[in-house]
Protein backbone atom coordinates (compact mmCIF):
# COMPACT_ATOMS: atom_id res chain seq x y z
CA UNK A 1 0.00 0.00 0.00
CA UNK A 2 1.52 3.46 -0.96
CA UNK A 3 0.65 6.72 0.66
CA UNK A 4 -2.50 8.38 -1.35
CA UNK A 5 -2.46 11.65 0.21
CA UNK A 6 0.61 13.95 -1.17
CA UNK A 7 -1.23 16.52 -3.35
CA UNK A 8 -0.82 19.30 -0.79
CA UNK A 9 -2.05 21.39 -3.53
CA UNK A 10 -5.35 20.26 -3.45
CA UNK A 11 -7.80 22.88 -1.65
CA UNK A 12 -9.52 20.46 0.70
CA UNK A 13 -13.32 22.39 1.90
CA UNK A 14 -12.97 22.49 5.31
CA UNK A 15 -16.49 24.86 5.62
CA UNK A 16 -19.36 22.80 7.31
CA UNK A 17 -17.13 20.10 9.41
CA UNK A 18 -17.41 21.81 12.71
CA UNK A 19 -13.70 23.03 12.10
CA UNK A 20 -12.95 25.50 14.85
CA UNK A 21 -10.75 27.41 11.67
CA UNK A 22 -13.67 28.03 9.00
CA UNK A 23 -16.67 27.42 11.00
CA UNK A 24 -17.00 29.86 13.48
CA UNK A 25 -16.09 33.44 12.34
CA UNK A 26 -19.34 34.60 13.32
CA UNK A 27 -19.15 33.57 16.43
CA UNK A 28 -16.04 35.03 17.33
CA UNK A 29 -16.69 37.92 15.87
CA UNK A 30 -15.05 37.80 12.91
CA UNK A 31 -16.98 38.87 9.13
CA UNK A 32 -18.16 35.08 7.70
CA UNK A 33 -16.07 35.74 4.98
CA UNK A 34 -12.57 36.22 6.27
CA UNK A 35 -9.83 33.77 5.47
CA UNK A 36 -8.60 31.53 8.43
CA UNK A 37 -4.49 31.61 8.64
CA UNK A 38 -5.09 31.97 12.83
CA UNK A 39 -5.13 28.41 14.54
CA UNK A 40 -2.49 26.12 14.29
CA UNK A 41 -3.63 23.37 12.09
CA UNK A 42 -2.82 22.57 8.59
CA UNK A 43 -4.98 22.46 5.26
CA UNK A 44 -4.10 19.37 4.26
CA UNK A 45 -5.42 15.68 4.70
CA UNK A 46 -3.20 13.47 6.56
CA UNK A 47 -1.73 10.44 5.91
CA UNK A 48 -3.81 8.06 4.00
CA UNK A 49 -2.03 5.36 6.52
CA UNK A 50 -3.98 7.04 9.92
CA UNK A 51 -7.25 7.75 7.37
CA UNK A 52 -6.91 3.68 6.98
CA UNK A 53 -6.26 2.74 10.41
CA UNK A 54 -8.90 4.93 11.45
CA UNK A 55 -11.42 3.91 9.20
CA UNK A 56 -10.64 0.32 10.21
CA UNK A 57 -11.09 1.08 14.08
CA UNK A 58 -14.68 2.84 12.89
CA UNK A 59 -15.56 -0.46 11.24
CA UNK A 60 -14.88 -2.57 14.28
CA UNK A 61 -17.82 -0.22 15.85
CA UNK A 62 -17.39 -0.59 19.51
CA UNK A 63 -15.54 2.30 21.07
CA UNK A 64 -15.19 1.70 25.02
CA UNK A 65 -12.41 2.20 27.25
CA UNK A 66 -9.00 1.30 25.76
CA UNK A 67 -5.80 2.13 26.62
CA UNK A 68 -2.24 0.97 24.46
CA UNK A 69 0.84 -1.17 25.23
CA UNK A 70 4.31 -1.35 24.29
CA UNK A 71 3.78 -1.09 19.92
CA UNK A 72 2.68 2.47 20.68
CA UNK A 73 5.75 3.63 23.15
CA UNK A 74 8.06 1.75 20.33
CA UNK A 75 6.44 3.64 17.34
CA UNK A 76 7.20 7.46 19.22
CA UNK A 77 10.76 5.83 20.63
CA UNK A 78 11.64 5.20 17.00
CA UNK A 79 10.81 8.83 15.80
CA UNK A 80 12.39 10.03 18.38
CA UNK A 81 15.71 8.12 17.85
CA UNK A 82 15.73 8.48 14.29
CA UNK A 83 14.53 12.40 14.08
CA UNK A 84 15.99 13.83 17.46
CA UNK A 85 18.14 11.58 18.68
CA UNK A 86 16.74 11.20 21.73
CA UNK A 87 16.06 7.34 23.44
CA UNK A 88 13.12 7.69 25.64
CA UNK A 89 12.29 5.06 27.97
CA UNK A 90 8.92 4.08 28.22
CA UNK A 91 8.29 4.35 32.15
CA UNK A 92 8.76 8.41 31.85
CA UNK A 93 5.64 8.55 29.33
CA UNK A 94 2.25 10.45 30.57
CA UNK A 95 -0.29 10.47 28.27
CA UNK A 96 -2.46 13.67 28.27
CA UNK A 97 -4.98 15.11 26.37
CA UNK A 98 -3.22 18.03 24.66
CA UNK A 99 0.41 19.81 25.67
CA UNK A 100 -1.85 22.53 27.05
CA UNK A 101 -3.39 20.36 29.23
CA UNK A 102 -0.17 19.25 30.42
CA UNK A 103 1.28 22.90 31.09
CA UNK A 104 -1.69 23.56 33.34
CA UNK A 105 -1.08 19.96 34.80
CA UNK A 106 2.97 21.30 35.56
CA UNK A 107 1.44 24.56 37.30
CA UNK A 108 -0.99 22.88 39.65
CA UNK A 109 2.30 20.03 40.60
CA UNK A 110 5.07 22.41 40.93
CA UNK A 111 3.92 25.68 42.26
CA UNK A 112 1.55 27.53 44.82
CA UNK A 113 -1.15 30.47 44.22
CA UNK A 114 0.52 33.21 44.04
CA UNK A 115 3.67 32.10 42.67
CA UNK A 116 5.13 33.63 39.68
CA UNK A 117 5.96 31.35 36.67
CA UNK A 118 8.35 32.22 34.20
CA UNK A 119 7.84 32.88 30.18
CA UNK A 120 9.48 34.21 27.40
CA UNK A 121 7.02 36.82 25.68
CA UNK A 122 6.23 37.40 22.84
CA UNK A 123 5.15 33.53 23.43
CA UNK A 124 2.39 31.45 22.87
CA UNK A 125 -0.78 33.17 24.89
CA UNK A 126 -2.21 30.00 26.55
CA UNK A 127 1.57 29.82 28.29
CA UNK A 128 0.54 32.86 29.80
CA UNK A 129 -3.62 31.66 30.41
CA UNK A 130 -2.87 28.21 32.10
CA UNK A 131 -0.86 30.62 34.19
CA UNK A 132 -3.07 33.06 35.50
CA UNK A 133 -6.23 30.61 35.11
CA UNK A 134 -4.00 28.87 37.83
CA UNK A 135 -4.03 31.67 40.22
CA UNK A 136 -0.27 32.30 39.68
CA UNK A 137 1.23 35.27 38.58
CA UNK A 138 3.18 35.64 34.94
CA UNK A 139 7.00 36.69 35.17
CA UNK A 140 8.65 37.10 31.47
CA UNK A 141 11.99 37.31 30.41
CA UNK A 142 10.54 39.15 27.34
CA UNK A 143 12.82 37.84 24.04
CA UNK A 144 14.50 40.40 22.17
CA UNK A 145 14.76 41.70 18.25
CA UNK A 146 18.36 41.47 17.34
CA UNK A 147 19.74 43.40 14.07
CA UNK A 148 20.16 40.10 12.82
CA UNK A 149 16.01 40.20 12.28
CA UNK A 150 16.12 37.39 14.84
CA UNK A 151 14.87 37.01 18.64
CA UNK A 152 17.30 36.93 21.65
CA UNK A 153 17.49 35.49 24.86
CA UNK A 154 18.44 38.21 27.64
CA UNK A 155 20.18 36.25 29.71
CA UNK A 156 21.28 38.34 32.32
CA UNK A 157 17.52 39.55 32.83
CA UNK A 158 16.68 35.53 33.04
CA UNK A 159 18.45 34.94 36.00
CA UNK A 160 17.56 37.95 37.60
CA UNK A 161 13.57 37.26 37.29
CA UNK A 162 14.29 34.03 38.81
CA UNK A 163 16.21 35.16 41.89
CA UNK A 164 13.68 38.57 42.27
CA UNK A 165 10.37 36.52 42.09
CA UNK A 166 11.61 33.06 43.45
CA UNK A 167 10.75 30.76 40.53
CA UNK A 168 10.13 27.68 40.68
CA UNK A 169 9.04 26.59 37.02
CA UNK A 170 10.15 28.37 33.76
CA UNK A 171 7.56 27.40 30.20
CA UNK A 172 10.52 26.89 27.59
CA UNK A 173 8.76 27.07 23.83
CA UNK A 174 11.70 25.41 21.96
CA UNK A 175 11.29 26.46 18.33
CA UNK A 176 9.68 29.30 19.77
CA UNK A 177 5.87 30.24 18.93
CA UNK A 178 5.34 32.89 17.71
CA UNK A 179 8.90 34.53 16.80
CA UNK A 180 10.29 30.97 14.87
CA UNK A 181 13.85 30.61 16.56
CA UNK A 182 15.29 27.21 16.51
CA UNK A 183 17.63 27.76 20.05
CA UNK A 184 20.89 26.54 19.41
CA UNK A 185 22.31 24.18 21.79
CA UNK A 186 24.39 26.75 23.27
CA UNK A 187 21.53 29.49 24.08
CA UNK A 188 19.78 25.95 25.71
CA UNK A 189 22.83 25.32 27.63
CA UNK A 190 22.77 28.40 29.20
CA UNK A 191 19.34 28.86 29.92
CA UNK A 192 19.56 24.97 31.56
CA UNK A 193 22.62 25.79 33.67
CA UNK A 194 21.22 28.85 35.39
CA UNK A 195 18.08 26.43 36.14
CA UNK A 196 19.83 23.98 37.42
CA UNK A 197 21.76 26.40 39.67
CA UNK A 198 18.28 27.83 41.51
CA UNK A 199 16.66 24.58 41.09
CA UNK A 200 13.87 25.65 38.47
CA UNK A 201 11.85 23.18 37.06
CA UNK A 202 11.59 23.09 32.92
CA UNK A 203 8.28 22.19 31.17
CA UNK A 204 9.91 22.18 27.35
CA UNK A 205 7.31 22.53 24.50
CA UNK A 206 8.42 20.96 21.92
CA UNK A 207 5.36 20.05 20.04
CA UNK A 208 6.71 22.15 17.10
CA UNK A 209 10.08 20.13 16.88
CA UNK A 210 9.50 18.45 13.91
CA UNK A 211 9.14 21.74 11.67
CA UNK A 212 13.03 23.19 11.48
CA UNK A 213 14.15 24.94 8.41
CA UNK A 214 17.45 26.53 10.02
CA UNK A 215 19.36 24.76 12.61
CA UNK A 216 18.99 21.89 14.44
CA UNK A 217 16.48 20.76 17.08
CA UNK A 218 17.56 20.16 21.07
CA UNK A 219 15.69 18.32 22.84
CA UNK A 220 16.48 20.22 26.23
CA UNK A 221 16.27 17.03 28.28
CA UNK A 222 19.24 15.14 25.97
CA UNK A 223 21.54 17.80 26.41
CA UNK A 224 22.69 16.64 30.10
CA UNK A 225 21.92 14.78 32.68
CA UNK A 226 21.16 17.41 35.28
CA UNK A 227 18.26 18.84 33.04
CA UNK A 228 16.61 15.68 32.16
CA UNK A 229 16.14 15.38 35.70
CA UNK A 230 14.11 19.22 36.00
CA UNK A 231 12.50 18.20 32.78
CA UNK A 232 9.11 17.70 31.82
CA UNK A 233 9.19 17.38 27.59
CA UNK A 234 5.66 17.74 25.85
CA UNK A 235 5.72 16.31 22.51
CA UNK A 236 2.72 15.12 20.53
CA UNK A 237 1.67 14.24 16.72
CA UNK A 238 -0.68 17.27 16.49
CA UNK A 239 1.19 19.91 14.30
CA UNK A 240 3.70 16.73 13.09
CA UNK A 241 0.46 15.09 11.26
CA UNK A 242 -2.15 17.64 11.46
CA UNK A 243 -4.51 15.66 14.48
CA UNK A 244 -5.02 18.35 16.75
CA UNK A 245 -8.79 17.40 17.27
CA UNK A 246 -7.47 13.91 18.64
CA UNK A 247 -6.56 15.33 21.89
CA UNK A 248 -3.50 13.13 21.92
CA UNK A 249 -0.15 14.38 23.14
CA UNK A 250 2.77 12.36 24.90
CA UNK A 251 4.82 14.09 28.22
CA UNK A 252 8.19 12.75 28.94
CA UNK A 253 9.13 13.36 32.90
CA UNK A 254 12.12 11.02 33.65
CA UNK A 255 12.17 12.27 37.07
CA UNK A 256 10.74 9.76 39.19
CA UNK A 257 8.97 12.58 41.82
CA UNK A 258 8.46 15.03 39.09
CA UNK A 259 6.54 11.99 37.13
CA UNK A 260 4.47 10.92 40.55
CA UNK A 261 3.56 14.90 40.61
CA UNK A 262 2.11 15.32 37.73
CA UNK A 263 0.26 11.83 37.63
CA UNK A 264 -0.98 12.91 40.65
CA UNK A 265 -2.69 16.14 39.19
CA UNK A 266 -3.50 14.66 35.84
CA UNK A 267 -5.77 12.13 38.02
CA UNK A 268 -7.28 15.09 40.24
CA UNK A 269 -8.34 16.60 37.12
CA UNK A 270 -10.70 13.80 36.15
CA UNK A 271 -8.23 12.27 33.74
CA UNK A 272 -7.60 8.52 32.52
CA UNK A 273 -7.74 6.82 29.52
CA UNK A 274 -7.43 8.80 26.15
CA UNK A 275 -9.61 8.12 23.27
CA UNK A 276 -8.95 5.07 21.10
CA UNK A 277 -9.05 7.22 18.05
CA UNK A 278 -6.31 9.53 18.98
CA UNK A 279 -4.36 6.53 20.22
CA UNK A 280 -4.59 4.77 17.48
CA UNK A 281 -3.76 7.81 15.19
CA UNK A 282 -0.95 8.46 17.16
CA UNK A 283 0.56 4.73 16.75
CA UNK A 284 0.17 4.77 12.78
CA UNK A 285 1.55 8.18 12.51
CA UNK A 286 4.91 7.56 13.71
CA UNK A 287 4.85 4.01 12.42
CA UNK A 288 3.77 4.64 9.05
CA UNK A 289 4.01 8.61 8.61
CA UNK A 290 7.24 9.10 7.09
CA UNK A 291 6.97 9.44 3.76
CA UNK A 292 4.01 11.89 4.20
CA UNK A 293 5.64 13.98 6.50
CA UNK A 294 8.61 14.33 4.17
CA UNK A 295 6.58 15.41 1.56
CA UNK A 296 4.29 17.89 3.67
CA UNK A 297 7.32 19.40 5.30
CA UNK A 298 9.40 20.03 1.84
CA UNK A 299 6.08 22.02 0.73
CA UNK A 300 5.62 24.00 3.87
CA UNK A 301 9.46 25.14 3.33
CA UNK A 302 8.60 26.28 -0.38
CA UNK A 303 5.34 28.24 0.77
CA UNK A 304 7.69 29.41 3.73
CA UNK A 305 10.01 30.95 0.95
CA UNK A 306 7.00 32.02 -1.55
CA UNK A 307 6.13 34.21 2.07
CA UNK A 308 9.53 35.55 2.05
CA UNK A 309 9.66 36.75 -1.23
CA UNK A 310 6.42 38.15 -1.68
CA UNK A 311 6.40 40.00 1.71
CA UNK A 312 9.92 41.77 0.47
CA UNK A 313 8.47 42.32 -3.17
CA UNK A 314 5.39 43.74 -2.52
CA UNK A 315 4.46 44.46 1.06
CA UNK A 316 6.38 47.79 1.68
CA UNK A 317 7.02 48.58 5.77
CA UNK A 318 6.44 44.47 6.59
CA UNK A 319 9.26 42.80 7.70
CA UNK A 320 9.20 38.97 7.88
CA UNK A 321 11.02 38.04 11.11
CA UNK A 322 13.68 35.59 9.97
CA UNK A 323 12.18 32.06 10.03
CA UNK A 324 14.21 28.93 11.59
CA UNK A 325 10.82 26.78 12.86
CA UNK A 326 7.40 26.10 12.82
CA UNK A 327 4.93 26.39 10.30
CA UNK A 328 3.96 30.12 11.61
CA UNK A 329 5.29 32.73 10.37
CA UNK A 330 5.85 36.09 12.38
CA UNK A 331 5.42 39.62 10.28
CA UNK A 332 6.49 42.83 11.90
CA UNK A 333 4.08 45.85 10.42
CA UNK A 334 5.73 48.24 12.09
CA UNK A 335 7.19 49.75 9.70
CA UNK A 336 3.77 50.92 7.84
CA UNK A 337 3.18 53.48 10.38
CA UNK A 338 -0.09 51.95 11.01
CA UNK A 339 -1.39 51.57 14.66
CA UNK A 340 -2.41 48.55 16.48
CA UNK A 341 -6.29 49.44 15.66
CA UNK A 342 -6.08 51.22 12.39
CA UNK A 343 -3.71 47.81 11.31
CA UNK A 344 -6.63 45.14 12.77
CA UNK A 345 -9.31 46.80 11.47
CA UNK A 346 -7.88 46.92 8.17
CA UNK A 347 -6.67 43.11 8.45
CA UNK A 348 -10.10 42.17 9.43
CA UNK A 349 -12.58 44.55 7.27
CA UNK A 350 -10.77 45.72 4.40
CA UNK A 351 -8.10 42.28 3.43
CA UNK A 352 -10.71 40.04 5.09
CA UNK A 353 -8.16 38.03 6.63
CA UNK A 354 -8.07 36.21 10.05
CA UNK A 355 -4.50 35.98 11.29
CA UNK A 356 -3.52 36.00 14.88
CA UNK A 357 -2.66 39.42 16.35
CA UNK A 358 0.14 40.09 17.64
CA UNK A 359 -1.27 41.25 20.70
CA UNK A 360 -2.10 38.05 22.01
CA UNK A 361 1.32 37.12 22.65
CA UNK A 362 1.97 40.07 24.76
CA UNK A 363 2.57 43.58 24.88
CA UNK A 364 5.75 42.99 22.95
CA UNK A 365 4.08 41.63 20.16
CA UNK A 366 1.64 45.22 19.12
CA UNK A 367 2.27 45.60 15.82
CA UNK A 368 3.03 42.17 14.51
CA UNK A 369 0.42 39.51 12.92
CA UNK A 370 1.20 35.68 13.05
CA UNK A 371 0.28 33.71 9.87
CA UNK A 372 -0.22 30.00 9.41
CA UNK A 373 1.50 29.03 5.72
CA UNK A 374 0.68 25.11 6.17
CA UNK A 375 -2.01 25.26 3.39
CA UNK A 376 -2.31 25.24 -0.43
CA UNK A 377 0.30 28.02 -2.19
CA UNK A 378 -2.73 29.11 -4.08
CA UNK A 379 -4.65 29.70 -0.65
CA UNK A 380 -1.51 31.46 0.46
CA UNK A 381 -1.23 33.43 -2.41
CA UNK A 382 -4.47 34.86 -2.38
CA UNK A 383 -4.20 35.70 1.69
CA UNK A 384 -0.40 37.59 0.88
CA UNK A 385 -2.00 39.35 -1.92
CA UNK A 386 -5.04 40.37 0.42
CA UNK A 387 -2.45 41.38 3.00
CA UNK A 388 -1.74 44.14 0.38
CA UNK A 389 -4.70 46.04 0.10
CA UNK A 390 -3.96 46.78 3.90
CA UNK A 391 -1.30 48.93 2.64
CA UNK A 392 -3.04 51.00 0.24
Amino acid sequence: MAERNLDFDTVVDRRNTKCLKYDFAKKWGMPEDAMPLWVADMDFKTSSYIQDALAEWAAHGIFGYSEVQTPYFESIRDWMRRHHEWEVQERWLVKTPGVVFALATAVKAYTQPGDGVLLQLPVYYPFSEVIEDNGRKVVSNNLYLGEDNRYHIDFEDFEAKIVKEKIKLFFLCNPHNPVGRVWTREELEKLGDICVKYGVIVVSDEIHHDFIFQGSHHVFANLKKEYEEITITCTSPSKTFNLAGMLVSNIFIPNHELRKAFRKEKAAAGVSQLGVMGLVACETAYAKGEEWYQGMLSYVKENIAFTRRYVEEHLQGVRMIEHEGTYLVWLDFRGTGLGTEELEKRMIYKAKLWLDSGRLFGECGLGFQRINVACPRSVLKIALERMKTVLE
